[in-house]
């Protein structure tokens, strides 16, 4: 089975910007596979306590992944933020 196909496209002290890539029509979305995504984040290093998780889906549309910390687990998702983010 294909995972998502996302890039890093930010990571800064206190968030993670990633871009869903796709295709689509080859790949599920960031959005259909978060637990994935955060899981594989996680483990890369790049996603840690205190950095938020922001991602641009397959329409373009900017999101947040929510993380439970300790553990380092997908814990749902929230509308984007009102500041810009990448």
């Amino acid at each position: 089975m294909n995972h998502a196909n996302f890039i890093v496209d930010e990571v800064t002290e206190d968030r993670v910007v990633i871009i869903d890539i796709g295709p689509w029509d080859r790949y599920p979305t960031v959005t259909n596979q978060a637990e994935y995504v955060v899981a594989w984040l996680v483990l890369s290093g790049k996603l840690t306590p205190g950095r938020r998780l922001f991602y641009h889906d397959s329409e373009g549309e900017l999101g947040e992944l929510l993380v439970s910390w300790p553990e380092g687990k997908f814990a749902g998702f929230a509308p984007a933020p009102v500041e810009p983010v990448s």
